[in-house]
């Protein structure tokens, strides 16, 4: 891989990630992901974010380097935007390669150098507003823009460019290289076409529902916080680099952050379990109601859907069915897993239905009630039976779905 040229002395170093492997240990990435640093070059050079030592990404990294006649002993400035592994794992060789360079992030990030990599010396905290003149013209500035998603993360302003390196703020999950058998030559927004765009945008919601949602509102002080910039290209360190439409990006952030507080958009998520389908022939009974209102759904089985895309469609619709038998006097277990998920991405602000078989006797209610007391939800009045759903069960539950998207329509 070559690095690619965002300006004159500004450069975007990238591995594309493919492995088995689940994003921060919990959400699959089945098309990969990229892991981008940067750098910038005055008459000092920084590089702007590490990687970890995952499937060869130190050498790909290395690659990009030697393109441009650089390698990591030559590098004067390390700046950590955000101390998470996936963009520092490598530090402690980087150090041993380049033990003179100076490292500048946070002073929680700079605690956080030390906790995590035993490296003490040659550290620089730096607040808001600071700069560093790296000599030619190329002067940065910093931002502290703390819980996006970690307390010690911060942005990195190159004006001459107008790039703001971003981190994980603005990012996707995917690999830059799964549209071009894997060379890694194109990374900027004004490269991929109308399809491989919407591949990355439907990537960088779930990103955004899985990593970033319970920190929306960080983000849209973040964005408060660069307003008055002239921003020229987005750099984070996952997905694409946005130079041709930067505010594009910036503006489905902020979109996404507005969902945190509801209403998000007028669709219904429907997620479900089903033992032995008594609870199915009820979810089929709520979604004729749905579709006889003509609001749009998504339909999500449980345990058999992985809660990555879940979550990721609970939080980007206005509307929630829940559907799950009673499990041994309680609800159903992976429901019982997907309502903690919920509660600790901050999935508030949802009208919802609750619907549910029981055998020998009920359970769920009491549960699931208390699952959600913190979730802010409005609630359709829900509706359990025993066994097998009657005639009536269905007619009851078709008009219950009915009920939930009317709802919808009137926000």
């Amino acid at each position: 891989m070559k690095a690619q040229v965002i300006a004159e002395g500004v450069f975007c170093l990238h591995a594309d990630i493919k492995t088995n492997d689940l994003f921060e240990g919990i959400w699959p990435i089945p098309d990969g992901v990229s892991l981008n640093s940067y750098i910038i070059r005055g008459e000092k050079t920084a590089l702007v974010d590490l990687v970890r030592d995952w499937t060869g990404a130190p050498g790909q990294l290395a690659g990009c380097l030697n393109s441009i006649g650089l390698d990591f002993s030559r590098i004067d400035y390390l700046i950590l935007n955000h101390l998470e592994p996936d963009h520092t794992g490598w530090l402690p060789e980087f150090r041993k390669q380049n033990p003179g360079a100076e490292i500048l992030a946070t002073a929680k990030g700079i605690n956080l150098v030390k906790t995590f990599y035993k490296v003490t010396e040659g550290l620089r905290a730096v607040k808001d507003g600071d700069t560093l003149d790296l000599g030619g013209g190329k002067v940065l500035r910093f931002f502290e823009t703390p819980n996006i998603h970690w307390p010690e993360t911060m942005l990195t302003w190159e004006p001459a460019s107008g790039t703001l390196f971003t981190c994980d703020a603005f990012g996707s999950f995917g690999a830059l290289g799964n549209f071009d058998q894997g060379t890694g030559d194109r990374v900027f927004d004004d490269e991929f076409n109308e399809k491989e765009l919407a591949f990355f945008e439907a990537e960088g919601l779930r990103y955004f529902a899985n990593i970033l949602s319970s920190f929306s509102s960080f983000v849209e002080r973040a964005v408060q916080k660069t307003a008055g910039l002239d921003i020229k290209c987005v750099a984070p360190s996952h997905g694409l680099v946005w130079r041709k439409d930067p505010k594009k990006i910036i503006d489905q952030y902020l979109t996404y952050a507005s969902w945190a507080k509801g209403p998000a958009e007028k669709k219904i998520a429907v997620i479900w379990g089903s033992m032995y389908g008594l609870t199915k022939a009820g979810v089929e009974a709520v979604i004729r109601g749905i579709e006889k209102e003509g609001v749009p759904y998504t339909a999500h089985r449980i345990p058999d859907e992985n809660i990555s895309w879940v979550l990721t469609s609970a939080y980007q619709c206005s509307g929630i069915v829940l559907a799950m038998p009673t499990y041994e006097y309680a609800m159903f277990p992976p429901m019982s897993y997907v309502l903690d998920i919920f509660r600790r991405k901050h999935i508030y602000g949802k009208k919802v239905l609750r619907i549910g078989s029981w055998g020998w006797i009920g359970g769920a209610k009491k549960d699931y009630e208390a699952a959600i007391e913190n979730l802010k939800w409005t609630s359709i009045e829900s509706y359990e039976w025993p066994g097998a759903p009657t005639a009536e069960d269905l007619k009851a539950l078709e008009e219950k779905g009915a009920e939930l998207a009317r709802a919808l329509k009137e926000e």
